[in-house]
């Protein structure tokens, strides 16, 4: 009985041992883990980082310029982009293609926007904005997203506000895939800003009927034709524009779209895609040029973007000023939504795919 109490508790105090062997092993298996993952996210902060066909390059400089003087006047084009100046200013130009769902180009925003802005303001560089959709045919809230931000700071335009709107809307970014920029949200942004025209809610409200539209029925509608006609390899060659003008020669009517703000920034983000090729191929937001040409990494460094705008000689804005129209804003559109059996028409527009 003694020896086979004995051989039991060697058994039991081998299967301890064992225990303890195993444990050890499986922490030491944890530790290594967490080393490599420290490893991996110390390398993701220096790292060039692909954000929805966007960059960015988190430098350790990450602050801008305090702007220390009114903002200089901002001039609607007829694209509907936005060009900030000085009267008479002969300065290079500044080109910032950016989304309003783009978290690169709230990290751009954060650390540079001022700088831009002050420079505008010193009469040191023209600072052309040009809001783009590059999230238009992905999953909503995403879509809706970009979408209804960027109809609603073509809304603020209207009424001299684009820039401090812009702004406002960077700051409220709703998190990628989660609902944000409400049509409350929108309209209340704008009252901030100073904006208290009544015809800017009804913009935003109509305008965001559009993006229900362009990213529900329509876009479905229009993707699943494209694929059973033309094939995935087609497919993927085409821009926004061109799908949306295949759709009307082939059965999916975008007319609902026609006069809205959706199109206008579905149009500009297209001509994006065409104006640029080689090095300076515009490929994501936020997409930054001096004169033409595309910057680097340098674009998220305020002293060397401004070393960079500085360095540059004067360049001409290649864009024409909106025709005035007595100060008043453009009234909402009443588009025609598309056939949909009996139900109702709605000021509704969309455009699409990246």
């Amino acid at each position: 009985m003694k020896n086979g109490e004995r051989l039991m508790g060697k058994a039991e105090r081998r299967a301890s041992r064992e225990r303890l062997k195993q444990e050890r092993l499986k922490a030491q298996q944890r530790a290594k883990r967490n080393r490599i993952v420290g490893v991996v996210g110390a390398a993701l902060v220096v790292a060039l980082v692909v954000v929805g066909g966007g960059y960015w390059f988190l430098t350790q400089s990450t602050t801008g310029d305090e702007l220390t003087a009114d903002l200089p006047p901002q001039t609607l084009q007829e694209d509907g982009s936005i060009v900030l100046a000085k009267s008479g200013a002969e300065a290079p130009v500044v080109d910032v293609y950016a989304d309003f769902q783009c978290p690169a180009c709230k990290q751009f925003e954060t650390a540079a926007g001022s700088t831009l802005q002050q420079l505008a303001a010193d009469g040191e560089a023209i600072v052309h904005y040009r809001p783009v959709s590059i999230f238009s045919q992905q999953p909503d809230p995403i879509s809706s997203n970009s979408l209804r931000a960027a109809a609603a700071a073509r809304a603020a335009a209207d009424h001299g506000k684009y820039v401090e709107y812009n702004d406002i809307l960077f700051k409220n970014q709703p998190a990628e895939g989660k609902p944000g920029f409400s049509v409350d949200d929108l309209v209340s942004w704008g009252e901030d800003v100073g904006i208290d025209d009544p015809a800017f809610a009804e913009r935003v409200e109509a305008e965001d009927k559009v993006v229900d539209t362009y990213t529900g029925d329509y876009t479905k509608d229009l993707m699943k034709k494209a694929q059973d006609e033309l094939g995935t390899n087609e497919l993927s060659t085409m821009t926004v524009g061109e799908l949306i003008a295949w759709g009307d020669d082939n059965g999916v009517d975008g007319s609902f779209m026609d006069g809205t703000y959706v199109k206008e920034t579905l149009e500009a983000t297209n001509a994006a895609y065409a104006r640029y090729s080689g090095g300076d191929k515009f490929e994501g937001t936020p997409s930054i040029y001096i004169n033409g040409s595309k910057l680097g990494n340098e674009a998220f460094n305020p002293q060397q973007l401004k070393k960079a705008i500085l360095d540059a000689s004067p360049g001409e804005v290649d864009t024409k000023p909106l025709a005035s129209d007595d100060g008043d804003a453009p009234a909402a559109p009443e588009a025609d939504a598309p056939d949909s059996g009996d139900a109702p028409q709605t000021d509704e527009s969309p455009d699409a795919k990246e």
